[in-house]
Parts: structure tokens; sequence; C-alpha cells
């Protein structure tokens, strides 16, 4: 059985992933008593999208949310937008995803249990546990897995409020006013926006109306020194934390359930050894290291109160303009650009990023191989070398067609062949 600690974005996903992966005994406990019901984060960048898409949780969330085209500095479009706008960077509520995750989490056969304190469960010897239980993580502190970081910035501020703005509801707009900084989100519906400040929001570009949710907090950089001790295993906010800035985090806890479900999966269901979790953290861990090692200094730039950083914004803002820096910024805000190296990792392949099952690309001599030992896989006929390509997108062999050679390399990386256990998806 695998036990998942924490109803949100990453536990659901990974849940999902489970079950479409063909385990049969998945829990999600989480101590609340329901759904949450205020937005949090709001940013579905492109490789979230895939992932929901994956897993058949996508919906109608791209006609639903927000496209955004543009990123507006005092007015002036400094950041288009527009080339990862088809992909999915998305401006759509975490409770929104969480109930289409939820709802395919039901179509697979599983319910929340809510009022389930991870204290309170029960884990058997041949039992997983993973935690997505947050930035308190009771997994992660039940482990003795060490959150080291630092605090960023004091005294940050989020408000979901209305206001009738003659503001572009395509675009992110940032304010710099005497040395503050607010950045302003359009939301879904008529006249809803999110406010982000470090200085409790003392500028807007106008009257404000009611405010439907705020939280007050301080940005931490913290990130798990391990993200697997025996059978417990961490992700999401449980195994990382940073700035708010980018829309990275939901996202990143998208990738890391993803990345842990077909893995586990393969261990769970016996058809690999235990080690092939090793690349879990080995792939997903350099992720997060620079998610936090590049949205802190650009929070303390952009929304640093000092002279330093004043100065920094005054230089660096008009370089987003550069095509160059665009080109940057997109590919990794999109997080289409992670790859993974190691002995299972490779690109992501594009022409087979949406399947969301493994996938043999070349003549059929390698099929049965690749089938024994991995289950469900999607043929496609390809001239020239054979890729083997991950549920998830990414290349993860690529050679002659061989099944010696294919075989050779399943049983080096997947561990000697094991009696799969039967399932209701074997």
């Amino acid at each position: 059985m695998v036990i998942v600690a924490g109803a949100g974005p990453t536990g659901l996903a990974l849940a999902c992933g489970l079950r479409q992966f063909g385990v049969d005994e998945v829990r999600v406990v989480d101590a609340a008593d329901g759904p949450a019901t205020t937005s949090r984060a709001l940013g579905v960048q492109p490789r979230g999208a895939e992932v929901l898409a994956r897993l058949g949780a996508l919906g109608d969330l791209p006609e639903k949310a927000i496209r955004m085209e543009a990123l507006r500095v005092n007015g002036k479009k400094r950041l288009d937008l527009a080339p990862m706008r088809d992909a999915g960077a998305l401006i759509a509520s975490q409770t929104w995803v969480e109930q289409r995750l939820r709802d395919r989490l039901s179509e697979l056969g599983v319910a929340v249990e809510w009022n389930t304190p991870v204290a309170s469960v029960r884990v058997r010897g041949d039992d997983w546990l993973v935690g997505c239980d947050g930035a308190h993580s009771a997994v992660r502190k039940i482990a003795g897995i060490s959150f080291d970081g630092e605090a960023v910035m004091e005294n940050f501020l989020l408000r979901d409020l209305h206001a009738g703005w003659d503001l572009d509801r395509s675009s992110v707009h940032v304010y710099l006013e005497q040395g503050h900084l607010t950045a302003i989100f359009p939301l879904p519906g008529d006249d809803l926006w999110r406010v982000m400040s470090p200085d409790g929001g003392r500028w807007t570009p106008g009257p404000i109306g009611a405010v439907d949710w705020e939280s007050t907090f301080r940005i931490h950089r913290r990130l798990a020194s391990a993200y697997r001790r025996g059978n417990v295993l961490l992700a999401g906010d449980a195994a990382h934390i940073h700035s708010p800035l980018g829309g990275q985090g939901m996202n990143t806890g998208l990738g890391d359930a993803e990345n842990l479900a077909w893995k586990l999966a393969l261990v769970v269901r016996g058809r690999a050894a235990a080690s092939l979790l090793d690349t879990y953290e080995s792939e997903r861990r350099p992720v997060a290291a620079k998610v936090l090692g590049s949205t802190t200094p650009a929070t303390r730039i952009s929304m640093g109160s000092g002279r330093v950083a004043r100065v920094a914004r005054g230089l660096l803002f008009p370089l987003l303009g550069l095509p160059p820096v665009q080109r940057g910024l997109i590919r990794f805000t999109s997080q289409l650009g992670v790859r993974y190296s190691g002995p299972v990792g490779g690109p992501r392949v594009p022409a087979f990023a949406r399947v969301g099952r493994w996938v043999l690309a070349g003549p059929t001599g390698c099929l049965e191989v690749a089938r024994e030992r991995l289950g469900d896989v999607v043929h496609h006929e390809r001239a020239g070398d054979t890729l083997l390509v991950r549920p998830d997108g990414h290349l993860a062999w690529r050679g002659p067609s061989s099944p010696e050679r294919l075989s050779a390399w399943l049983n080096e990386v997947l561990g000697a062949p094991a009696t799969p256990r039967l399932t209701t998806r074997s």
C-alpha cells in the first residue's frame, strides 16, 4: 500500500499517477476537515498543464483560466509571454486545480480521508509513506529529515480583492512607486485581482472593494536534505519551499509527483527494485535547488526596499525586453526546459509529451521486451534508433532495435526481473 499524506496538488497528482500506473492500494489522508476554499497558488505553467493533461485532470482549466500575454512594469510591456501562451501559461486558482484532481482521483476509485493526521496512520513494513503535507510536514519530521534554509523576506502580503481597475487583464502588472513594489495579477472573474506586496500593499492603482482572502507571511527558502529515507519519501512543499515569484511552487510539486508516481508504481508492482527510487531524488532535488537559487535573488531584487535593490531593478528590468533574456526566462518559468541526467533520465521528447504512458518509438522488435518489464507500453513506428520514452515525456533509452540490448539496459536500471504483482491494471 502507498499512503499519501496531504491532499494538495502534489499529493492528489501523486495518487492519480499511482492509480493510473496500476497501484491498487492507495490512500490519501489529510489532517484538515475538508478541501481548502482559498485561492493560494494561482499559476499553472506549461509543464504543470502537461502533467494535469497526462493525468486526465486538466479538464476545462484552459477555458476557465486567464492566459498570460505580458509582464508590464509601470504600464510598459517588459516581457512578452505570448510564446508560452498556447503551451498553457495559465492563471488558475489552486482550489480549481485541486478540485479537478479530486474528481479524477474519484474516477480512479480513491477518496480523500479528511480529519486523518499522519500520526494516526499505521504504516506496515511493506507500506510506502509519501509526505506531501506542506512546509510544516509531519512526515518529514517523523522521518528525521532536516529542512535547511533561511527567511528571505518578512511581512509579505497576498490579497485577493475586487476592484474596477482599468488594467489589461491578460498581463501581470508590476508597479514601482517611491521604492515600493506592488505586483498585480488578474484572477478569473470580472473584477477580481491578486495583489502581492512586501510592504502591506499600501499602493494600488485605484480604490479597492471587498477583500475575499488575504495572508501575511514570511518568504522562506528551504530544501530537504533528502527526499527518501527507507520507505518514506517527500514531495512538493514538504521537500522544498521558496518565493512565490514566478509561479514555480505548485508546478514543481506536480513535477515531483509525476516523477515519483511511475517509479514507485514499478517498485510496488514488483517490476523494479527499490533502488530505482534513488533516481527520484537525483532528478528532482536539483530542479528544486535551481528554483530556490533563482527565485531568492529575484525576490530580493524585485521586492527589496533598500538602495541596492532599487538600483538593481533600474538596471535589470529594462533587460527583460531583450529577446535572449525573454527566451531564457520563458524556458525556465515554463519548466519545459527541465532535462534529467543519470541512468533513466534524458531530455523531454515533445512529440510524446502528452501521452502519459511508456512509449516505444521504433520497429516492433523491442516491444515485447519493453512490455514484459514495464507493462503497458504504447508503440509508434519510427525509422532509425529505437526510443523508449517515459510516462513523463522524457527520454529513457535510445539505441538500435536490439531486444537484447534493451533487455540488458532494463535489467540494469530496474534491477533483476521480479515476478510482477498482479493488479487490476497489470
